[in-house]
């Protein structure tokens, strides 16, 4: 005889799973439909993802380099004035403090003369506007008074300045931390998409950099600084003592550098102070728009924004920090997009 039980039904647990494991079969059939045949860069086209990367990366690193050097600036500017307004005020005090002695003699000799109390008041101002009690003061008392306006009004101003130094300073740090986001954010773009690359897809293009960076240098004349100056050849021989050196952003050496922080340094060896960043140093000679007038040791300033530096090496090429990942070498400057020249 036939059992007219009921089959057992799933458990509420197992249904959900079955459910959420045919809903995601749905979903990846979906978008292996509509995916690429092949979604995964080539070789090439990673390298040139990751060199854009590097491009807006250094972009960054400039103005993280600019905001770091207006922020060491405000901060011995807003030094220097605390320092004056402390001087000022011991100044300030040791005025209040002879008027304080002018008025103690006058009580000696017969009592304090009403405009004489005014000495020791917080607001000789509203005293001087009286000009009918200015009569009754001496020569010497008016000359006091006016030494301790004149220094009031002194510390006043240097008091707003470094209030306004400190809002600057403020906001300085805020751009500080907003670049360094940025040039952290561009590098890990980067770097997901070289990890994206096989072992052996890496090693080819470090064999591609090595190979270019070897060509750059053998087109390079060691022995042709004649032309350049005692300056800027000294320069040029203190980046060639560097070469190797990793590029690391915001560095300026002595053994890591990023592009600006390289030819700062390289100068600062031959006692010579340029701006930090690529931007200013654009502005900190004579400008070489040909590229055949150009002599070694001169800075070679990249890109509309001059967001890249180097110092010309001669025939065409130049010495420079390029980017993350790479160290201090020659290139051909043909490589990037040449502005200018500029000789210190």
């Amino acid at each position: 005889m036939a059992s007219h039980r009921r089959p057992k039904q799933p458990s509420r647990a197992r249904v959900t799973v079955l459910t959420t494991a045919a809903a995601a079969a749905v979903v990846l059939s979906a978008n292996a439909a509509n995916a690429a045949p092949s979604e995964k860069l080539t070789k090439d086209e990673v390298k040139a993802k990751v060199d854009k990367l590097y491009e807006e990366a250094e972009q960054a690193t400039e103005k993280l380099d600019g905001a770091k050097d207006k922020q060491q600036k405000l901060q011995k500017e807003i030094s220097t004035i605390q320092d004056n307004v402390a001087r000022g005020q011991e100044d300030l005090n040791k005025l209040r403090d002879s008027l304080g002695s002018l008025a103690t003699a006058q009580y000696r000799s017969g009592g304090i003369d009403p405009s004489v109390q005014l000495f020791l008041s917080s607001d000789p101002d509203d005293y001087l506007d009286k000009a009918s009690t200015l009569d009754q003061l001496s020569s010497q008392q008016v000359e006091a008074l006016k030494k301790i306006q004149d220094k009031q009004r002194e510390l006043a101003q240097e008091r707003a300045e470094a209030s306004d130094k400190l809002k600057d300073l403020s906001a300085t740090r805020t751009e500080l931390a907003k670049q360094k986001s940025a040039v952290q954010g561009k590098l890990a773009d980067a770097q997901k998409l070289l990890n994206t690359l096989t072992a052996k897809e890496k090693a080819a293009l470090d064999a591609e950099q090595a190979q270019a960076a070897s060509r750059a240098s053998s087109r390079v004349d060691l022995g042709n600084t004649g032309s350049a100056s005692g300056r800027a050849a000294s320069a040029f021989a203190a980046a060639q003592s560097v070469i190797g050196s990793p590029y690391v952003y915001g560095a300026s050496g002595p053994s890591s550098f990023d592009c600006s922080g390289l030819t700062s340094w390289a100068y600062a060896q031959a006692g010579v102070t340029i701006p930090r960043t690529s931007e200013a140093q654009a502005n900190a000679g004579t400008r070489i728009y040909s590229e055949s007038d150009l002599k070694v040791g001169d800075l070679v300033i990249f890109y509309g924004d001059y967001h890249h530096v180097g110092l010309y090496a001669g025939n065409g090429q130049v010495l420079h920090a390029p980017h993350t990942g790479a160290v201090v070498r020659y290139e051909a400057m043909s490589d990037m997009t040449f502005e200018f020249g500029v000789r210190i």
